[in-house]
């Protein structure tokens, strides 16, 4: 689940709306029915509210005197010439997806390994998406290709209209540069798809009503049948594999392939975190691995199936990574041992695994800071030593085949322009190949990595940016980040708008590692699951209330941001902690959590929240924004932001819960793009201004109050 900006909207505002608006909320609030309209995504009704929103926050702070400046110096940003080319290695060349201000939508294209590493790449268009949304007429963003390896000549091009999670696949030469007449071709929908082979595509996708009428889809909105459909065949003919029950989330094919051969499997998921998974074997059919539910497959080496346990299994613990031989299972149908790879402790996480052509590399984070491990098998065990990568940069592999052992690596830090690397660590190749410029002024700038203690004692790890010899007099403007859910960690990256439009201004910034995320592995995660969800909050604002202690700021200058699932942690700060803060960000959040499984992909996320439709309500309610307003409440000026075209997080419940501010009159900004996804941008025009508003926003709340 990860902006937008937003449109100032108070009581006396409503008088700028239509006449509907005035008959629902005359009475004032007549309690979260009465907004139910808002839900029609695209409803006239509610596409008028919309409007008025959003002219109402473009009215007010695009007339500030440094909008058009903010805007400047972020497009600036967003479309330098010297941005980092980074991309993917496949087959001898570099694949990179390119925008700019000539190709608004961006150009896909590629260039040789060995021009890339020598800095001198000639690009190679392959596919121009502006040249083709002209020629269809249509709203095409670039979503990916998944190409057929070894030879990485056919991909299969995923193409969004305007952003939204359902996408149209269609099957692409690369040779030709063209789409193959008569070749593989999937209409809009969410559409999870892989290749089995050259001429068979394991595909899941709405297959519409079966003759019962039965939908192919979940309750999440997400395809439930996975079938396998042959070249040259109608979609409609392909064969049935694995049909899963409504409440079940997603079914998507997982495919590793080595230069020693391939390995087909079918990932079931039965919730967000319980999976099961398939072998595909040699005859088409599936064989279901003895493994627990909560756990992933994430590559092939030597024979092995590498697997990341996200719960204890036999004697290895949770967050540690071990692996299977596939032969064994393939021949018996069990798995007789398991071999132990990398337990990470209490202190650390696997953040990802990279299976290159002789090694595996474990990227991990050890008390949020980044660590690399080469991992090599000898047939019988596993052994792997530490990269000594040197510094405090988060550090990242981007780019890693099994036919090759080259790859791409990325560093950065809060205050550390990020630097692109081409590495080969079997032939100690170490090469950078590009480096950011500066983009804001980090001379009086320090970072400190501290700890708060929660309500319940857990120390909580966070960072702090904030400039040399400030004053600790509570008056300095700190905008604190925060997400906390589905084990996603936030590291302390480096972001140039944020740094160029607030730090290098004197506003200090906050990344809180709270519980929910991923930054200690599955415990740090599920210890705010469910019932435990407060938690996660709870450390939030532990988080702002040291940062307020050490006597940097003060609730007048103390702003939170998030997104998604971020955004809900905003809604429950603004509404169990007001005072707290004077500036909350509330991007493509979620807010209703009474019927948020009944939005979109929304149930998919019960095993995260809990059902509201059981006595799981019972705690959900305590902590729901939503249901948790208050008229009589002084809130901050909260800022809102969506997206029509979110089909993942429904765009109705920041509508819902402006709303209801208005009606019991409390002040907000209110934006909604009316295209862009989940992000909530759908070009570098778009996101600039979003960031503008942003920040533009952030200023007014928390500056100088003199």
């Amino acid at each position: 689940m990860r902006s937008i900006r937003l449109t100032g909207v108070v009581a006396s505002a409503v008088i700028m709306l239509s006449s509907f608006f005035f008959v629902a909320y005359a009475g004032g609030d007549k309690g979260d029915k009465s907004f139910l309209w808002l839900e029609e995504v695209e409803g006239e009704k509610a596409l008028d509210w919309v409007r008025a929103q959003n002219k109402s926050t473009l009215d007010e702070l695009t007339a500030d005197p440094l909008y058009e400046d903010f805007k400047k110096q972020a497009f600036d940003i967003l479309t330098a010439s010297d941005r980092i080319t980074s991309g993917n290695i496949r087959g001898g060349y570099v694949y990179n997806f390119w925008r700019d201000t000539t190709h608004i939508r961006g150009i896909w294209r590629r260039t040789t390994v060995d021009s890339y590493k020598a800095g001198s790449a000639q690009w190679e268009v392959l596919l121009d998406i502006d040249k083709l949304a002209a020629d269809e007429n249509e709203n095409w963003i670039y979503k990916g290709a998944d190409c057929l390896a070894p030879e990485y000549n056919r991909c299969l091009i995923s193409l969004s209209p305007g952003g939204t999670d359902a996408t149209t696949y269609r099957e692409f030469d690369i040779a030709a540069k063209a789409f193959v007449s008569g070749g593989f071709q999937v209409p809009l929908s969410k559409t999870y798809l892989g290749w089995e082979d050259k001429d068979n595509l394991l595909i899941a996708t709405d297959w519409g009503p079966d003759e019962s009428g039965a939908s192919a889809m979940n309750t999440s909105g997400y395809p439930r049948i996975m079938k396998r459909w042959a070249r040259g065949s109608d979609l409609a003919s392909a064969k049935m594999l694995l049909e899963m029950d409504k409440a079940e989330t997603f079914a998507f094919p997982v495919t590793f392939t080595r230069p020693d051969g391939k390995a087909n499997f079918i990932l079931r998921g039965h919730d967000f975190y319980h999976f099961t998974y398939y072998a595909v074997d040699k005859n088409g059919g599936l064989k279901k691995l003895p493994l627990p539910k909560k756990i992933n497959l994430v590559g092939l080496y030597k024979g092995q199936i590498l697997v990341s346990l996200k719960e204890d299994w036999q004697a290895y613990k949770s967050g540690s990574l071990v692996s299977f031989s596939l032969d064994d299972f393939m021949n018996s149908g069990k798995i007789t041992r398991i071999n132990p790879v990398y337990d990470p402790g209490m202190n650390g996480t696997i953040e990802d695994v990279a299976v290159a052509k002789d090694k595996v590399y474990v990227m991990g984070l050890e008390h949020v800071s980044s660590r690399i491990r080469a991992a090599s098998f000898d047939g019988g065990h596993w052994s792997s030593k530490k990269i000594d990568l040197g510094g405090d940069d988060v550090v990242s592999i981007l780019s890693a085949s099994a036919d090759s052992n080259d790859m791409l690596m990325m560093r950065n830090g809060l205050l550390t322009p990020s630097s692109l690397y081409f590495v080969n660590f079997e032939d100690d190749v170490d090469i950078k190949l590009q480096s950011l410029p500066p983009r804001f002024d980090t001379r009086d700038l320090i970072v400190d990595k501290r700890f708060a203690t929660s309500r319940d004692g857990t120390k909580i790890p966070y960072f702090i940016v904030y400039k040399k010899g400030t004053k600790l007099d509570k008056k300095t403007p700190v905008l604190q980040y925060g997400y906390g859910g589905f084990e996603i960690s936030i590291l302390p990256r480096y972001n140039a708008l944020r740094g160029k439009l607030w730090m290098e201004k004197g506003g200090a910034y906050v990344i809180a590692n709270i519980r929910g995320g991923g930054e200690y592995g599955p415990r740090w995660h599920q210890a705010a699951l469910h019932e435990n969800r407060q938690r996660a909050f709870d450390d939030f604002f532990a988080v702002a209330e040291d940062v307020q202690n050490s006597g940097l700021s003060s609730p007048e200058h103390y702003g939170a941001d998030g997104r998604s699932n971020g955004g809900l942690l905003m809604g429950v700060s603004f509404t169990q902690r007001p005072d707290l803060f004077n500036a909350i960000i509330c991007g493509v959040p979620l807010l209703d959590m009474k019927r948020y499984n009944k939005l979109l992909a929304g149930a998919s996320w019960m095993a995260e929240y809990g059902n509201p439709d059981t006595d799981d309500w019972d705690y959900i309610k305590k902590y729901s924004p939503l249901q948790n307003l208050n008229k009589d409440e002084k809130y901050p000026k909260v800022y809102f932001f969506t997206s029509t075209k979110d089909d993942r997080v429904h765009p109705a419940h920041a509508r819902k819960m402006a709303a209801k501010m208005a009606a019991q009159g409390h002040e907000f900004y209110y934006y909604e793009n009316i295209e862009g996804g989940h992000k909530g941008n759908a070009n570098y025009d778009q996101e600039a201004s979003m960031r503008a508003l942003e920040y533009i926003y952030l200023w007014r709340q928390l500056g100088p109050k003199d």
